[in-house]
């Protein structure tokens, strides 16, 4: 659990430490009203405690709690419009005044970071043309560029940081927000977007199934925007430029464009990497592709 708060004050502030200390209570609690049995913790993100559980008819299931009630709503919202998609984990349960949600486990849950490479840009095709096929509800409130606005800010902040000043300059910043903003204006085909599909938010739902997209931040937009973090985790591999060749391809998108949205993600992803220890080869192959 000492990661687990960590993370979470790291997003909440202290005040997530006394949360955390009511989570056993209230997940027992949870647990009696819905009949689960549960069971360890499972792997937890910045926002939420996750431990894995079984609902009363033997369903493997996930219990999701959330200092953020209206965060994790959300999350549940996106959840549920993607559901005709079967693309997505099953809500099975949800308490948005505890900030608590049950989900159906994802198995054989491997993240596609993890799984054979050869395969997977097939499986991510497919997984899109899925996703994307479920139409936007009328007056969906998210949108691209809205998800870049709040993104830009939040992350832009970081270049005061001198590890990531040194790296990423106001200038190198600017140039990403005006090739996003040329992407942007150029829209044409617009799709209900994942908005976060990184190869650790897809999972191995077995081979009947396919992959599994979890924890949505559903918004209408350019569909190359779902493939792009794909894309440029290409860097150290066989390269960012190739790699957007073979997805362009076997996901029938535009591999200009795709390229592109990859030029504007690339500095959020060298900010990653020099926060999380990421290998200079991986870092550097990215600043080249800023320039």
């Amino acid at each position: 659990m000492e990661d687990v708060g960590a993370r979470l004050v790291g997003r909440f502030g202290p005040e997530a430490e006394g949360w955390l200390a009511d989570v056993p209570a209230v997940a027992a609690r949870l647990a009696s009203r819905w009949g689960l049995v549960l069971g360890e913790l499972f792997d937890s993100g910045a926002s939420s405690v996750v431990m894995r559980c079984q609902w009363p008819d033997g369903t493997p299931a996930v219990l999701k709690l959330s200092p953020d009630g209206a965060l994790l709503a959300k999350q549940v919202k996106m959840l549920r419009v993607f559901a005709p998609s079967g693309r997505v984990p099953t809500v099975l349960a949800t308490d948005a005044q505890t900030g608590a949600t049950v989900l159906e486990e994802v198995l054989p849950g491997t993240a596609a970071e993890d799984m054979p490479q050869a395969s997977l840009p097939q499986q991510w095709g497919e997984l899109l043309a899925a996703l994307h096929a479920v139409a936007p509800p009328a007056q969906w409130p998210w949108d691209l560029r809205g998800r870049f606005d709040e993104a830009f800010a939040r992350i832009g902040r970081r270049l005061s940081e001198p590890a990531i000043g040194a790296r990423i300059g106001q200038a190198t910043w600017q140039r990403a927000i005006r090739r996003c903003e040329a992407l942007l204006v150029t829209q044409t085909r617009l799709v209900l977007l994942h908005g976060d599909l990184h190869l650790s938010n897809a999972l191995d739902g077995s081979p009947s199934r396919g992959l599994v997209a979890i924890d949505p931040k559903a918004c209408v937009g350019d569909p190359c925007f779902d493939a792009v973090d794909y894309v440029v985790a290409g860097a150290g591999h066989e390269g960012v430029e190739a790699r957007c060749e073979r997805v362009a391809t076997a996901c029938g998108l535009d591999g200009d464009r795709l390229y592109a949205w990859g030029r504007v993600i690339a500095p959020m992803a060298v900010i990653a990497h020099l926060t999380y220890g990421g290998p200079e080869p991986v870092i550097d192959e990215l600043l080249a592709l800023i320039r």
